[in-house]
C-alpha cells in the first residue's frame, strides 16, 4: 500500500504543472464508450472500438467527436502491441471546421505489484488534417506520446468483479518539429468493475496545450499555455474469447 500512496503522490505533484494557465470556470465534458476484446492465454489477438464526444461546457456546447479502433497482440501477459486508427471531427456553427485521420503504433507494458498496478504506454502517431471551406487546406504531422497510468483497487487485491478502484495518469505529447512538449494531460478518477464484462469510470482530466515561441513585431513571444478542466464519463464493455482461459487480471485502461 505504501507503493500505491507514493505513486498517487507523484501524480498529485504533477497536477500544478498544468494548473497555472487554467481559465476560471472553464469546464467541459468527455463521454467515452468502449468495446474491447482483450487477448487470452491461448488467443493472443485482441481488438477494440471506441466512440467519444466532447463539449466545451458542462453538458452543453458539443463540438468534437472521435471514432477509432485497433488490433492488438499480446507478446506475453505484460507486453501488448497495438495498431490503431481513427477519425476525429471538430465542429462549430454551421458545420465541421477540421477533420483529422490518424494512424498509430503502440506498446503497452503492464506491471502488477500486489495491489498497485502500473501501465506504461508508448505511442507513435501519424496525423492527416483537412480544413474544409474557403481556402481548403491539408496538413500532415507526427507525434510521440507516453502515458504513465496507475490503478489501485480499494476493496480487493485485484481488479475483479465488484471492485472499486482508483485510476490516475499523466500523459505527455511530444512534437518532433516543435514545440517539443505539445500537450500534457493529467487524469484522476474513481471506477467500478461490475463484472468481467462491464466497468465504469467517473473522473477529472486537465489538458494543457503549449504553443511554440515566435517573433511578433520584432519581439519574442514566449511559450504559451492554455488548459481546460473536463468531467470524464467512461463506460467499457469487455468481450471474451470463447473456450479459452482469460487472463487473471486485465486493467480497465482508457484507450484514448
Amino acid at each position: 500500500m505504501k507503493k500505491a500512496l507514493c505513486v498517487l503522490a507523484f501524480f498529485w505533484l504533477l497536477s500544478p504543472y498544468t494548473a497555472h494557465a487554467q481559465t476560471p470556470g472553464s469546464w467541459g465534458n468527455w463521454y467515452i464508450g468502449t468495446v474491447s476484446l482483450p487477448g487470452s492465454v491461448e488467443k493472443k489477438w485482441g481488438a477494440y472500438v471506441e466512440v467519444q464526444a466532447r463539449s466545451n461546457g458542462l453538458f452543453k456546447q458539443y463540438f468534437y467527436n472521435e471514432l477509432k479502433g485497433g488490433l492488438s497482440y499480446d507478446l506475453d501477459k505484460n507486453f501488448t502491441l497495438l495498431l490503431g486508427g481513427g477519425r476525429y471531427s471538430t465542429f462549430d456553427e454551421p458545420g465541421p471546421v477540421a477533420l483529422e485521420k490518424r494512424l498509430w503504433q503502440q506498446l503497452v507494458l503492464s506491471q502488477y505489484m500486489s495491489r498497485l498496478k502500473i501501465e506504461h504506454r508508448y505511442r507513435v502517431e501519424q496525423r492527416w488534417f483537412s480544413y474544409p471551406g474557403p481556402g481548403d487546406s491539408t496538413a500532415f504531422r507526427q507525434r510521440l506520446r507516453y502515458r504513465l497510468n496507475a490503478f489501485v483497487p480499494l476493496n480487493h487485491q485485484t481488479v475483479t468483479d465488484h471492485t472499486v478502484f482508483l485510476s490516475v495518469y499523466d500523459e505527455i505529447f511530444l512534437n518532433p518539429r516543435g514545440p517539443v512538449l505539445e500537450r500534457n494531460r493529467v487524469y484522476a478518477g474513481l471506477g467500478y468493475q461490475f463484472n468481467k464484462h462491464l466497468s465504469m469510470q467517473l473522473g477529472w482530466v486537465r489538458q494543457a496545450n503549449y504553443s511554440q515561441p515566435r517573433l511578433k513585431q520584432g519581439q519574442l513571444v514566449p511559450l504559451g499555455t492554455s488548459s481546460k478542466n473536463n468531467v470524464v464519463l467512461n463506460l467499457m464493455y469487455r468481450l471474451s474469447h470463447r473456450n479459452t482461459t482469460p487472463r487473471p487480471e486485465t486493467l480497465p485502461s482508457q484507450q484514448d
